[in-house]
């Protein structure tokens, strides 16, 4: 029997898909011929519960006699020169322009996947944000979790404050100055 290997390897690819229902999901890579697994505990220990099919993303890889596993998420990259196409609410905006709002702490009121839409609560605020289905896709994420702490990138529309971007708490403590 072949022992798990304890060296592990920085990897960057794609998230082929993921299920959070299941559990796991697989990233493919050109640094590796195989797809490689990913664990929902090891995408919640990243601070993030589900994460949208085609997000990049850097892991750590671990050999197993499974193949490759991520054992650690580094870094999710949402696409890039992203727009968020808002137009219900008449919001257009490139991912340039959003990187200068300021990440606000919130905590997801709840989310409905099927509906495309829910809200969340910033801390220190009385009103509701709206986050919507696309918005958290182009963010990298699949789902929200009812309680789930987030920072949200925030612009005024026609009806009110609406994300334009959600990053996990753990990636905005750590990309404040």
């Amino acid at each position: 029997m072949l022992e798990e290997e304890e060296v592990t390897q920085l990897l960057h690819g794609r998230v082929k898909w993921f299920d959070p229902s299941k559990g796991f999901g697989f990233i493919v890579s050109d640094e590796s011929e195989v797809d490689v697994l990913l664990h929902a505990n090891v995408l919640r220990n990243f601070g993030q519960s589900s994460i949208a099919d085609g997000t990049g993303i850097a892991v750590r890889v671990q050999k197993t006699q499974r193949g490759l596993q991520a054992v650690e998420v580094v870094r999710i990259d949402p696409p890039e020169g992203a727009v968020f196409p808002l137009a219900e609410q008449a919001v257009e905006m490139l991912g340039a322009d959003i990187l200068v709002l300021p990440l606000e702490p919130a905590r997801v009121k709840w989310f409905d996947k099927g509906k495309g839409f829910g809200f969340a609560n910033v801390f220190g605020r009385c009103e509701d944000v709206f986050i919507h289905a696309e918005v958290l896709r182009v963010s990298g994420f699949a789902d929200l979790d009812s309680g789930e702490a987030v920072a949200l990138r925030i612009v005024e529309g026609k009806r009110g404050r609406m994300a334009v971007q959600v990053v996990t708490w753990e990636t905005s403590e750590s990309s404040e100055p």
